[in-house]
């Protein structure tokens, strides 16, 4: 509980700081609105540049109007080719006037003379853009937001894309990918180009869309006049796509393809970078000959090239000298990158750490030869590249290779059994962990912000984009029409809120009317079924009983003892399932045969009968209404067979009808329905009619409920009216 606290504090001041951090900035920094006319005439002035310290650019609209984003100080460059430059220092955070002298109604008539020239300004830029983009993103999106807003609101698609891919570089340096897809992706949409089509694929590459890679450059191999360094890459990105997707094999053959060309062309670069990466793939494939064959290719290239390059792939054929365990090799070659590296880090050299990566350094080169000694156990060889490394690690503030380090470090100690340096070494690791900790919070409350004002950044792109929808020839008139479609589509958007929830509201009154509804039909039909059933029981018993007076009444005492005995199991196995809406199919044809052997014992020579069960029915996985086949039985032996002049036969079969049904069948040979019917008397009728109404109205529930479980079809057995059949279709519960 204490720990989630510490975090909830954490996250309460961290929020603290951002807000205040942002209230400070927007102190700094606001939305200047303005507009530029002339003084006598009051007439607006459109197409002047208006352009401030900060590098932000604007350009009047029909109305002589502007918005440029700006500071307390900074001064306002107003400039056109028909009036004298003018400048004005920002004070306060008012709208502003500029009025202009000397400015003549025919430069009005002559607009497109007074404009700058878009491409060029366009282009420098986009130009700016890339100059600020490593150090500076929010200028640098800046620069491209006014690359945008310059073009105007139709037409200059190309431009357009220009700046969307642009935009796209920015984001993709700072690893914010899936917006860098999203402006290449929009870019495309106004402007199809190889090098866009290129930049989206190698996006798509770093988030593992793969198959997305090949659907977009597929298409690309069937151009013929695509510059070489283009279709060297072209390949390159296919491989790794195929590479990716585990496609091994397809992967190496476009590396080739590409590396033919590139060779062709003396695209040394890539030259390098495709061996390299065929190397790569031969050693995941454990071709480690091939892989050696093409590291040594990659690696001649890159020394007769530039140093730097020499050095990544140095460090690239020592650690597949790794993963071989070849570690003699692996070390001479680590010692001879640090020997490069010292080279290129002299000031004469001129290359930034930044250009040779995170894992190009001394500090790092020094741990991975410490680890290469210690695979051998030459732990006293290990020591003096960890000690250096740490050293290293601390004047560079790499904490990450400084703990490692110092663990590893640490770990020799106590292998070498100097506990006491090994105490001492672990407690400077544990000391490097909080400190990383420390710098982890930091970095990911800096990503947070960093995150923020990108995502406001893109915001703004978005409202560039969506302005330019809008038609040139309503313009004029687009800042008061949008005050009257804001309010009009405030109260659209009440009204449509208003019906939805009203709607909300009626839906969710009928789904509780519809739900009670349900309960109550189901309560209704529960205490119909237990109704039913209480009556079902008693009228059974009392057939029951008058059986065992028949008995009696010819003082067969034995043969009632006898009657009374299977009666009481099977009173004891109905009273057992009288509650219950379905019992196992198994356990109500046992009732069913005790029951017709009971009536067997008293009309013995009215009939025999038989039950027989289909061996491929699963009679286990079937329920059914319990005392819902006996009242068939007892009309056919009571009334049906019971007054045939000849010893009559009852049939009860149960077979597969279907894979989630079976049908039970009861036939007997006795007098008919029709015939039965004549010689009833009047007390008879009225309880047949009681008996059989019980069971329709309980099968009538029970299908209600369970959705047509039972379907119950009564039928004379023989065209002349003898016999009866009744067939019961019972489906089986999902």
């Amino acid at each position: 509980m204490k720990t989630y606290l510490n975090y909830i504090l954490f996250f309460l001041l961290l929020g603290t700081l951002t807000v205040k951090s942002q209230s400070q900035n927007g102190a700094l920094k606001f939305n200047l609105k303005g507009r530029v006319e002339v003084r006598n005439s009051g007439r607006p002035i459109s197409g002047v540049s208006i352009s401030n310290d900060m590098g932000n650019f604007v350009i009047t609209n029909g109305l002589g109007e502007f918005e440029i984003k700006t500071r307390i100080g900074d001064q306002l460059i107003i400039e056109h080719d028909d009036i004298e430059t003018l400048r004005y220092d920002v004070e306060k955070n008012d709208d502003v006037l500029i009025l202009v002298e000397d400015f003549e109604s025919s430069a009005i008539s002559s607009r497109s003379k007074s404009l700058p020239d878009i491409s060029i300004k366009h282009q420098q830029l986009l130009d700016s853009a890339e100059e600020y983009k490593a150090d500076d993103i929010e200028r640098s999106i800046d620069l491209v937001a006014q690359s945008i807003s310059i073009l105007g609101k139709r037409g200059r698609k190309k431009e357009l894309a220009r700046s969307l891919s642009k935009l796209g570089e920015i984001y993709q340096y700072h690893k914010q990918l899936d917006l860098a897809i999203d402006n290449y992706e929009d870019a495309l949409e106004n402007n199809k180009t190889i090098a866009t089509s290129l930049l989206l694929a190698k996006a798509y590459n770093l988030t593992s869309r793969y198959s997305e890679t090949i659907d977009l450059l597929n298409p690309l191999l069937e151009i013929k006049s695509m510059p070489p360094h283009q279709s060297a890459v072209l390949y390159e990105l296919l491989g790794d796509a195929n590479k990716g997707e585990g496609k091994d094999f397809v992967a190496i053959e476009l590396y080739n393809r590409g590396l033919l060309i590139a060779d062709k062309n003396q695209l040394t670069p890539k030259m390098i970078d495709l061996n390299s990466k065929i190397a790569d793939t031969y050693s995941l494939g454990n071709q480690p000959m091939e892989a050696e064959a093409y590291y040594d290719n990659s690696l001649d290239l890159a020394t007769q090239s530039a140093p730097k390059r020499a050095l990544q792939e140095k460090e690239k054929v020592a650690d597949f000298y790794n993963t071989k365990s070849r570690f003699n090799e692996e070390i001479t070659m680590r010692k001879s990158s640090l020997e490069e590296l010292k080279k290129l880090k002299s000031p004469n050299a001129g290359v930034k750490k930044l250009e040779l990566g995170d894992t190009i350094t001394s500090q790092r080169i020094n741990y991975k030869i410490a680890n290469a000694y210690i695979s051998q156990d030459k732990y006293n060889e290990a020591i003096p590249f960890l000690e250096k490394s740490i050293v290293e690690a601390g004047s560079d503030d790499d904490l990450v290779v400084q703990k490692d380090a110092t663990r590893k470090l640490s770990e020799v100690y106590k292998v070498k059994g100097d506990f006491t340096k090994a105490l001492d070494t672990y407690q400077n690791y544990v000391a490097l962990v909080d400190s990383l900790y420390v710098r982890k919070e930091q970095e990911i409350s800096r990503a947070t912000r960093f995150n923020r004002e990108i995502a406001n950044a893109q915001n703004r792109l978005t409202g560039l984009e969506q302005e330019r929808e809008l038609s040139q020839s309503k313009y004029d008139l687009a800042l008061t029409e949008q005050e009257l479609v804001q309010e009009s589509n405030k109260r659209q958007q009440l009204v449509i809120y208003s019906l939805i929830f009203g709607l909300l509201l009626t839906l969710l009154a009928a789904f509780f009317f519809y739900r009670s509804n349900q309960q109550q039909k189901l309560a209704n039909n529960l205490l119909a079924l237990k109704s039913l059933r209480s009556q079902m029981n008693p009228h059974f018993i009392f057939n029951a009983l008058n059986s065992v007076n028949n008995f009696i009444s010819k003082s067969d005492e034995r043969s009632a003892n006898r009657y009374l005995s299977d009666f009481s199991t099977l009173m004891r196995s109905v009273l057992e399932n009288s509650e219950e809406d379905f019992i196992p199919l198994e356990k109500e044809l046992q009732q069913l045969e005790l029951y017709i052997k009971l009536e067997h014992s008293r009309f013995e020579d009215k009939f025999d009968y038989r039950i027989d069960v289909d061996e491929n029915v699963q009679v286990s996985k079937f329920q059914i209404p319990p005392m819902l086949l006996q009242p068939y039985i007892e009309n056919a032996i009571w009334h049906g067979l019971r007054y045939r002049d000849e010893k009559g036969e009852l049939l009860v079969t149960v077979k597969e009808n279907s894979v989630d049904s079976i049908i039970i069948s009861i036939t007997d040979n006795g007098i008919g329905r029709k015939k039965s019917a004549e010689i009833k008397t009047q007390n008879q009728r009225k309880q047949k009619s009681k008996g059989m109404g019980i069971i329709k109205k309980r099968v009538a529930i029970l299908n209600d409920m369970y959705t047509d479980k039972v379907d119950i079809k009564i039928s004379d057995l023989q065209a002349d009216g003898v016999g009866t059949k009744v067939l019961f279709i019972l489906k089986r519960v999902k």
